[in-house]
């Protein structure tokens, strides 16, 4: 009796306690807010991702190269939540140039794509997001322009330019009801807060209002506030304080917000970078790169952490560095950027940051949201282990298919793999497939002989865009057109950057047959070949039978515990893929069967059940001697895309320095993957070119517990 009431008083306590919340005199009202907050983080945490690039201006033709960072917006550490970074590079009317998907790991991934030679001469844009950050786009995702100029077709052209979503409001808080707030963030170690309230508010609120400060999620203050008359001042240390981007929230006295306000908090220690190079060389001279990373940082870093370029100086310096981007992410829109310009945020004085932050709002914590009883529910998942793949079943109306319709997930090959999905009260559904680079054949089809229908797998990249803004005339640098001699005599001369295929730390998924160990295993070379399979299945497999009728053919299997056929046929699978027609089966040569698997008893994948299985596998095991119905999809898919390894020459010998050919590298080194020892010091050696320019070293990277770091240094190559 105990133990059924506990659940009714667990009920009723909850239920007093969120009354409480809602009466004059309500109860513990910090701890409610702290929890509501807690909770919607845990639900609704925000990734941010960072790309590092060789360069911000490319050719038609050449490579890209970059680093993808994935960070947790609340920790800054990087995040293993997902898997797959989307890759898009996008023209002036958003229309996607190249789409890849980059393969994560631990927070990072390398990536490279080929500029195709006919891009027309312009401003495109680098996006990037992973599967979860598709239920916040378009403003949850990363950004940066780039210029490509075509080498035969240099000409002024149209820049494309963005406009701010302005569609989301402030979530009200700009209504003070008797109350506004002030701050003074100018004082070194406290900060002051200032509430102004009418003698109505006090008299309605008991003079009392809350104070809630967070910082990208984390909680730094909170507490109730007496408010004696009508000016109260509040000071709080500013060692309690997160760096970044505080937000202040006053609620009064029922714990609704009525009022907020956004200070910037510099950061109090980053990472200390030395880095010792020669400032002058000649061509095809020896660079040695020799960089420290200190503040106890090197015991928190990998080779994946840190990235670095060698790329000629350019008049384009719109790119942000991390622990800049950072402050801001995607979760204050693209408006500070455009207001900073090309300043680093640690030299604006904090009273312009502060006046600043008083036109953005964020973009994920969201009061109303945190505040309601129900949590969010999201389409988009983390893509953890696995890869999501989207589709919708139609009829040939268009329309959708009916709720709760089966279909069918196989692999072809000699290994069975299955699985179904089951389709909404739209018609959706989604499978989940291992994260790998090797290209597979994924066959999907309806349950059951369906005519009239229809599959279609939605893409996995979005199609939400900030909406285009004004055009602005892009004027050509006078350096793009020996860029573009340089490139034209590297083709000439088939010279590459390109090396192998870099190999990846995540191993091949591992597929086990999804019916585990068969009720009998039938292997035909341990047999006289047999004319037809009708003549296999009579004479090698007992208790089964593949019988000739008027509409065809039939194959039945008895039940083991009464030894009589199952009032239902078995599932058939032909190279582990689900084949509705006995007559598919009865028409292979036995000549190219490997064997054939039999499972007698009834067996569950979850809620689907067979009454049976047979899975005749051929040697092939690729599924080429069959004929897929009209109603199945068969679809090649590679889950993430092959990258390929950074090469340069190396002029260490005589022979290879006094060698012709010309040397025209743009690029001079790429390296997303640089390996510290362990007090964190780190050489890189590279080879000018013989091409002379100021060229600018970019370090980009970030520690295990989430400190930013970047350097740049310029170096002059002469001839």
């Amino acid at each position: 009796m105990i133990k059924k009431l506990k659940p009714f008083i667990l009920f009723l306590v909850q239920f007093m306690f969120l009354q409480g919340v809602n009466c004059q005199n309500p109860v513990n009202i910090p701890d409610y807010l702290s929890q509501r907050f807690t909770r919607y983080i845990k639900s609704v945490p925000r990734e941010e991702i960072f790309i590092h690039s060789d360069r911000k201006e490319y050719l038609s033709g050449e490579d890209i190269w970059f680093n993808v960072y994935l960070i947790d917006r609340q920790t800054f550490k990087p995040s293993s939540n997902s898997k797959i970074a989307y890759f898009e590079l996008l023209n002036s009317e958003n229309r996607p140039v190249i789409q890849k998907r980059i393969l994560l790991e631990g927070g990072f991934g390398p990536g490279q794509i080929v500029l195709p030679d006919t891009l027309s001469t312009g401003s495109y844009t680098i996006r990037a997001y992973t599967n979860w950050m598709k239920n916040f786009l378009p403003v949850n995702c990363f950004t940066q322009d780039i210029k490509i100029y075509n080498a035969f077709s240099i000409k002024t052209v149209k820049r494309k330019t963005h406009s701010e979503d302005i569609t989301k409001e402030k979530v009200g808080l700009d209504v003070s009801d008797g109350l506004t707030l002030s701050v003074n963030n100018l004082e070194k170690d406290v900060l002051e807060i200032f509430v102004k309230t009418d003698e109505k508010f006090r008299s309605e609120n008991s003079s009392l209002c809350y104070l809630f400060i967070q910082t990208h999620g984390n909680i730094d203050y909170v507490r109730a506030e007496s408010l004696r008359d009508e000016n109260t001042k509040i000071v709080i240390g500013k060692s309690l304080l997160t760096e970044g981007i505080n937000q202040i929230t006053v609620f009064n006295s029922k714990g609704k917000p009525i009022c907020e306000r956004l200070i910037y908090t510099p950061g109090k220690e980053k990472p200390v970078i030395t880095l010792h190079s020669l400032d002058s060389l000649g061509m095809r001279d020896k660079e040695t790169l020799d960089f420290t990373i200190g503040n106890g940082s090197s015991a928190e870093l990998n080779s994946r952490n840190l990235s670095i370029s060698v790329s000629p100086v350019t008049n384009d310096h719109s790119g942000e560095d991390i622990n800049d981007y950072l402050v801001f992410g995607t979760e204050f829109g693209s408006s500070p950027w455009k207001a900073i310009k090309d300043n680093k945020v640690d030299e604006i004085p904090v009273a312009v940051m502060d006046s600043l932050l008083q036109t953005v709002h964020s973009n994920w914590i969201n009061w109303n949201s945190i505040l309601t009883d129900e949590l969010p529910v999201f389409k988009y998942q983390f893509e953890k282990e696995n890869h999501y793949l989207f589709g919708k079943l139609l009829n040939n109306n268009p329309k959708p298919e009916d709720s709760d319709k089966f279909l069918i997930l196989s692999i072809p090959g000699k290994v069975a793999v299955f699985q179904y999905a089951r389709t909404d009260n739209t018609g959706n559904f989604s499978f989940k497939v291992p994260i790998s680079m090797e290209q597979k054949e994924f066959i999907i089809q309806p349950d059951g002989v369906t005519v009239n229908l229809t599959i279609n797998i939605e893409s996995p990249f979005s199609d939400q865009f900030v909406k285009a803004g004004t055009s602005a005339e892009l004027t050509i640098p006078p350096y793009i057109s020996t860029w573009s001699v340089n490139h034209q005599v590297r083709k000439i001369y088939g010279i590459s950057s390109t090396g192998t295929t870099l190999a990846s730390a995540e191993s091949k998924p591992m597929f086990k047959r999804f019916y585990g160990k068969p009720t009998n295993e039938l292997v035909m070379k341990d047999y006289i070949t047999l004319p037809v399979m009708q003549e296999v299945f009579f004479e090698l497999l007992a208790g089964v039978s593949l019988k000739t009728k008027k509409t065809g053919y039939e194959i039945t299997i008895n039940d083991p515990s009464i030894n009589k056929p199952y009032e239902y046929p078995p599932s058939l699978f032909v190279d582990g893929v689900l084949v509705k027609d006995a007559s598919v089966i009865a028409a292979i040569d036995p000549e190219i069967v490997e064997k054939i698997d039999v499972v007698r008893d009834k067996y569950f994948v979850g809620d689907y059940l067979f009454y049976g299985i047979i899975n005749v596998i051929t040697k092939a095991g690729d599924f080429s001697n069959a004929t897929l119905p009209d109603h199945a999809l068969r679809l090649a898919y590679r889950v993430v895309d092959p990258i390929s390894s950074f090469v340069s020459p190396d002029y260490s010998s005589s022979d290879t320095r006094a060698k012709r050919v010309p040397d025209f590298r743009t690029t001079l080194y790429w390296n997303p993957s640089v390996k510290q020892d362990k007090e964190g010091k780190a050489r890189i050696e590279f080879w000018t070119s013989d091409f002379s320019s100021d060229y600018e070293i970019n370090v980009q990277g970030i520690t295990s517990d989430g400190k930013p770091f970047s350097i740049k240094k310029t170096i002059k190559v002469k001839r």
